[in-house]
């Protein structure tokens, strides 16, 4: 089994030379005229869509104000969905969840790691 120090360093390496190779390409780009005056189209058009959006959601501020509502309860839903599951897990109780269809879900659990500050 390798060290984990050992395969963190070699991801960090990874990292390092895959945002060399994007910033050589950035750099073509930004050399290329068409590829500038296509850039400044597309500012435009962007600004015309965001316009139009800003227009409508206007119209629709009562039903985002709900989109909003409904993203907040989910997300707090999903961590205490979580929460339970992982405590089931350590208690040893099976962990069981079926959708309206009958289709059956098992939990997957994931380890990040974040700098420490």
């Amino acid at each position: 089994m390798q060290n984990l120090q050992e395969i963190f360093s070699r991801i960090q390496k990874a990292k390092a030379k895959q945002k060399e190779i994007k910033e050589v390409y950035k750099d073509a780009l930004a050399g290329t005229p068409e590829y500038q005056e296509l850039g400044d189209k597309i500012k435009t058009v962007r600004e015309r869509k965001k316009q139009i959006e800003q227009t409508i959601r206007e119209q629709f501020s009562h039903e985002l104000t709900q989109l909003e509502d409904l993203q907040v309860d989910i997300e707090s839903d999903n961590e205490l969905m979580s929460d339970v599951a992982l405590t089931q897990l350590i208690k040893g109780e099976a962990i069981e969840i079926k959708d309206q269809y009958e289709n059956q879900y098992e939990p997957v659990f994931n380890v990040k790691f974040r700098k420490m500050k």
